[in-house]
C-alpha cells in the first residue's frame, strides 16, 4: 500500500540551505543508540525517511552521504507534500535514494529512522503528541524519530528523540564561535518546548542555567569559544543536571539531556 494512504499533514514554507542539518547529521552519525539501529537491522538494507525536506533535497543528499559511513546501503526516501517539490527532487534520485510525496503517514513505509526538521513549528503545540505517533506508530520496531528545529544557516539546532516509549532526550547543538548566550537557542527549540521556556518549567531552568554556567566561564574564552563551552558543560554537571555523551561531543557544541530532566510540567 505504499504511496497509496492518504497524506497527512500541511506544506512547510520550504526553507532549506546547503549544510543546514549537518549538526543533526554528525550526531546520528555518532550517537551510540542510532549507530546500533541502523547496523543491527538484518534482512533489507535499513530505510531512512526525511520528511518535509523542503524546496531543496540538497539536506536528503547529504544525510544520504553521512549516514552511508554508518551503513553503506542504507536507503533513503525523502517525503514532501508539494507535488512540484517532489519533481524537482528526482534529479537528484538514486538507486538508494529516493524522494516521494508522503506526511505523517511516511507514504505506507516502515522506516528505522525519520528525520523530521522545521515541520512541526509550524503546528501548535497541542498537535505535536498527534503527529509524533503517526510516525511512531509507522515505525519499523525499535525504530526512532528525530524530530527538531534549527535556524536558517544550521548555527543553531535543537532536537528531540523520540521512541514507541516515549521522547528519550533532548539535544542542543550551537556554533559556539558565533554564540552570544546559550538562551538563544531557546527561540529554536522543538515545538513541544518552544512554549514552555518560562518560569517553574523545567526548560526554563535549564536554559538560565546554562546562561549562569557560560558567563562563569568566560575567563576559559581566552583558550577559545570550544573551550568556554566545554567548561560550561562541565560547571552544568557540577550543578546536578545529568548530562549525556563526552567532552568530545561537547567540544562540537552538543548538549544531550534525558528527557525527564527538561519534560514539561502538566
Amino acid at each position: 500500500m505504499a504511496g497509496r494512504e492518504r497524506l497527512i499533514g500541511a506544506p512547510t514554507r520550504g526553507t532549506t540551505n546547503p549544510n543546514r542539518l549537518r549538526r543533526v547529521d554528525r550526531w546520528l552519525t555518532a550517537d551510540p543508540a542510532v549507530v546500533r539501529l541502523l547496523r543491527s537491522c538484518s534482512g533489507d538494507p535499513p530505510l531512512v525517511v526525511d520528511l518535509g525536506y523542503g524546496a531543496s533535497p540538497v539536506t536528503t543528499v547529504e544525510m544520504a552521504r553521512r549516514l552511508r559511513t554508518v551503513r553503506p546501503d542504507i536507503r533513503v526516501l525523502g517525503l514532501e507534500l508539494d507535488a512540484e517539490r517532489v519533481a524537482v527532487a528526482q534529479a537528484a534520485a538514486g538507486p538508494s535514494l529516493e524522494f516521494r510525496r508522503g506526511g505523517f503517514e511516511l507514504a505506507g513505509t516502515r522506516p528505522s529512522l525519520v528525520r523530521a526538521f522545521n515541520v512541526l513549528r509550524q503546528y501548535d503545540e497541542t498537535e505535536v503528541a498527534q503527529a509524533w505517533q503517526l510516525m511512531l506508530d509507522r515505525l519499523a520496531p525499535g525504530g526512532l524519530l528525530v524530530e527538531g528545529t534549527c535556524d536558517e544557516i544550521g548555527r543553531l539546532c535543537t532536537w528531540v528523540t523520540v521512541s514507541s516509549s516515549g521522547p528519550r532526550s533532548l539535544t542542543l547543538s550551537c556554533k559556539v564561535s558565533t554564540l552570544d548566550r546559550p538562551s538563544t537557542m531557546a527561540e529554536r527549540l522543538p515545538k513541544i518546548l518552544i512554549h514552555r521556556n518560562v518560569p517553574g518549567e523545567r526548560v526554563h531552568d535549564l536554559m538560565s542555567t546554562l546562561d549562569i554556567c557560560w558567563a562563569t566561564a568566560a575567563p576559559h574564552q581566552a583558550f577559545g569559544a570550544r573551550a568556554r563551552w566545554v567548561h560550561t558543560v562541565q560547571l552544568l554537571t557540577q550543578r546536578g543536571w545529568p548530562v549525556q555523551g563526552r567532552p568530545s561531543r561537547w567540544r562540537l557544541g552538543e548538549l544531550t539531556l534525558p528527557w525527564p530532566s527538561v519534560q514539561p510540567q502538566p
